[in-house]
């Protein structure tokens, strides 16, 4: 397994990263504990460190952060824990105490995700998108707070525009405390907004890693689908039918016939063009299942040629 750096934090994260917004999810197969547990443990011993999960993932308040801490305590030390707060869009039960991205908001946020994840601090702790009500100075001063008492190790942003992420770089330099090592947002083979909006490259001047979310389009650019074929049980399948309506399946056909001619495949192809960016710092794609996570890892071995990775630039264009 390959391992990066983010900047402004003291540790490094595996190159294949894993979501773990599936953690609690109905319907799948890390739904219980011990389906939860196959999957980290599985990761684990494929060389993925780096877990990506939220306070809002899993179906119920905190749940996939329970499950993900219950799931690494025997081997805590072997992972990188990053979660997330303050999500605009979900209502919780810290909401009385102000706006999101307050002090006192994701000071509370940040001690009820320890306790569920049942560690002493959080190696990554991620505002989940941007807090209109809060100046960012603000929200950054209090997480710089948490670096100083230990109960974090470093700070990072979601879903942020590019003059959001401009404007928290500026305001951490003004304050003297570290910036934000890390911006997270949308980035796949389909989606690549980030790259012509200016958001990936002020991610990158401002020293951030970047991370994708969503970069197999829930399954869609691992191969098991075609322009007629979406398999039972997938998430595409059951709930996110669109993707698959709304996929360039002419472009997807062509990749596929790519991936066959060069011996690999798709879900390899995928891997391999992202971590040939060295603005990427780790491909968080999700799992629900011990054998998913096992093949994420494989195929982050993969490396393109930059032929390959031009060809497939021209199959699917900014």
């Amino acid at each position: 397994m390959e391992f990066r750096t983010l900047s402004f934090a003291p540790f490094v994260v595996s190159a294949v990263g894993l979501g773990c917004n599936n953690f609690g999810r109905e319907g799948t197969a890390s739904q219980t504990a011990d389906g939860t547990a196959a999957v980290v443990h599985a990761a684990l011993d494929a060389g993925v460190t780096f877990f990506d999960v939220a306070d809002v993932y899993g179906g119920e308040w905190g749940l996939s952060e329970r499950l993900l801490g219950e799931a690494l305590v025997a081997r805590r030390d072997e992972a990188i824990v990053a979660t997330k707060f303050g999500h605009f869009a979900v209502e919780t039960p810290l909401d009385g105490l102000g706006a999101k991205g307050s002090r006192a908001y994701l000071r509370a946020a940040a001690d009820a995700s320890r306790e569920r994840l049942g560690i002493d601090t959080i190696d990554l702790y991620q505002l989940h998108t941007p807090d209109p009500a809060t100046p960012i100075a603000e929200t950054i001063a209090a997480l710089a707070e948490l670096v100083a008492e230990g109960t974090i190790r470093a700070y990072g942003h979601s879903q942020f525009t590019t003059a959001q992420i401009v404007e928290a770089n500026a305001a951490a330099d003004a304050l003297g405390v570290p910036r934000f090592a890390t911006s997270q947002d949308q980035l796949s083979l389909n989606a690549r907004g980030v790259e012509t909006d200016g958001r990936l490259d002020a991610a990158v001047a401002g020293g951030q890693g970047f991370l994708p979310f969503f970069p197999l389009e829930n399954g869609l650019f691992t191969g098991k689908f075609t322009r007629t074929e979406r398999p039972a049980g997938t998430r595409i399948a059951e709930t996110r039918p669109h993707i698959a309506d709304n996929a360039n399946w002419d472009a997807m056909e062509a990749f596929q016939e790519l991936c066959s001619d060069w011996g690999i495949t798709m879900l390899e192809a995928t891997f391999g063009w992202f971590l040939d960016n060295p603005a990427i710092a780790s491909v968080i794609a999700g799992a629900t299942r011990a054998e998913q996570v096992t093949a994420n890892a494989k195929a982050g071995d993969t490396h393109l040629s930059p032929e390959q990775v031009a060809a497939i630039d021209e199959l699917f264009p900014t």
